[in-house]
């Protein structure tokens, strides 16, 4: 456990923080806040078409959400929540301009699914701003911040990934990779591109999946493998090789099904990677050489 933590949170680390790693904290942040501010707005406008509420979903089950659907509340909630995002990020005022973004956040999520639809494509995105809530109001010391926002993002995306994995076993059992499945789901997917642009031509991988049971198999037994190792997110050594196949596995979704996590894999390129190192080199103007380094390996 120890090393688990020592590897997330960096709680040995002897060395002083350098420039690079500084600047691809901030290089996240701004992503996190961005991609924040964009869900509220999106979600917000969705939410002037919504007359029900059919499901409440997290606060919208102790608190009336019902005023804020059909009328501006969900624009003003926006525009409040991207003012506090970029008092974050200028960090103007106290340490909680995060902790209240993500609290508009939350009743923006709650009020916008309250319909019985809920999607997961921002769930990263949120983990990522509750993180950095936690972080500005607990730490006082910007390294020290850092660096268990970095370890909490860590933590919690690979613990989503593997619980992924661990749900689908738990609900369907080994049989979950049956190439049968996703025989279903891609005819599924095919439907709603034949209703939205009035044709489908599958692509090669496609072709391949329908054509062989054992191919479709493969490649679902490949894509529950790579959730269930989310964990080695949690270690430095194997952080970036986890990464480079959770990456995989999203483009792998992307072309059987037409389900592209576009925020996901942004958010992995920027996490998963030790970018700080490259940074500083390219700001000592040494990145030519470690790219010279780099290709003579392979």
């Amino acid at each position: 456990m120890r090393g688990i933590l020592d590897n997330l949170f960096d709680f040995g680390r002897t060395r002083d923080e350098t420039p690079g790693e500084a600047l691809h904290f901030r290089i996240w942040e701004l992503f996190i806040g961005f991609q924040a501010a964009r869900y509220a707005w999106v979600w917000g406008w969705e939410s002037l078409r919504i007359t029900d509420v059919v499901l409440p979903l997290g606060i919208a089950r102790y608190i009336d959400i019902g005023r804020l659907i059909g009328g501006p509340l969900p624009l003003v909630n926006a525009g409040l929540l991207t003012a506090l995002v970029v008092l974050g990020f200028l960090r103007i005022g106290s340490r909680w301009p995060y902790a209240a973004a993500m609290a508009l956040l939350h009743l923006q999520y709650a009020t916008r699914f309250c319909l019985g639809e809920i999607p997961h494509s921002s769930n990263l995105v949120g983990m990522g701003l509750l993180s950095l809530a936690v972080g500005g109001a607990c730490f006082r010391d910007a390294a020290a911040q850092r660096r268990f926002v970095w370890g909490s993002v860590w933590f919690f995306t690979g613990l989503g990934y593997a619980s992924a994995g661990v749900c689908k076993l738990a609900a369907t059992g080994p049989g979950w990779i049956d190439g049968r499945h996703l025989w279903l789901w891609m005819a599924e997917k095919a439907s709603d591109t034949i209703s939205k642009t009035g044709g489908f031509e599958p692509n090669l991988l496609q072709s391949l999946a329908a054509d062989h049971w054992i191919a479709a198999t493969a490649i679902l037994a490949v894509g529950l493998g790579t959730e269930l190792i989310g964990v080695l997110l949690w270690w430095r050594r194997t952080r970036p090789w986890t990464t480079a196949a959770l990456i995989a596995m999203h483009f792998g979704i992307g072309w059987t099904m037409n389900i592209f996590f576009t925020v996901f894999m942004a958010e992995l390129v920027i996490i998963g990677f030790a970018w700080g190192g490259w940074l500083d080199r390219l700001r000592a103007g040494r990145l030519p050489e470690a790219l010279l380094r780099l290709r003579g390996a392979f």
